[in-house]
């Protein structure tokens, strides 16, 4: 979980790799009204996420014990509460960065539907991990390998094969 831009495709590719469990991008299922109502500028409602967080939550459920890993904003406890009722076991990991580092991977994105505009209202919106949520916070202005190794050694929820 984690802004626009913070890495999250990127490391979960590579968690999902080294853990060996399938991989999925959040951004893969939004409806084609999202995708066109952020590459106008303008931030999605908590209406047009609920659909969205749905199908994500799904698809975490279906994976079963095996589990999977799936990159998602995730930025309010209302949404990770909304994937904790399709998936309960669910564990997030917030790739936390600052405005300035989470610019510059911006920057380095032409093409990406989400604008660089949209930052500030992402982190307007950004409730981090609390207490009694399932997860860790892990600082991206690391490289990705260093991330991964992060979360394998701090997870409470698999062991590592």
């Amino acid at each position: 979980m984690g802004v626009s831009g913070s890495g999250k495709s990127t490391v979960g590719a590579a968690l999902a790799q080294r853990l060996r469990v399938p991989f999925a991008d959040a951004d893969d299922f939004h409806p084609p009204a999202n995708i066109a109502k952020m590459t106008s500028g303008e931030p999605l409602d908590d209406d047009d996420r609920r659909p969205w967080l749905d199908a994500i939550g799904e698809w975490l459920a279906e994976r079963g014990e095996r589990g999977g890993v799936m990159s998602c904003s995730a930025l309010k406890r209302i949404y990770r509460d909304q994937l904790r009722r399709h998936c309960p076991s669910v564990e997030f990991v917030h790739l936390s960065g600052t405005p300035e580092v989470i610019g510059r991977r911006q920057a380095s994105r032409p093409g990406h539907f989400m604008p660089a505009s949209l930052l500030e209202s992402q982190f307007a919106t950004l409730e981090p991990l609390n207490s009694d949520e399932d997860g860790i916070t892990i600082d991206v202005d690391q490289s990705i390998d260093s991330i991964v190794e992060t979360y394998i050694a701090e997870s409470t929820t698999h062991t590592d094969e």
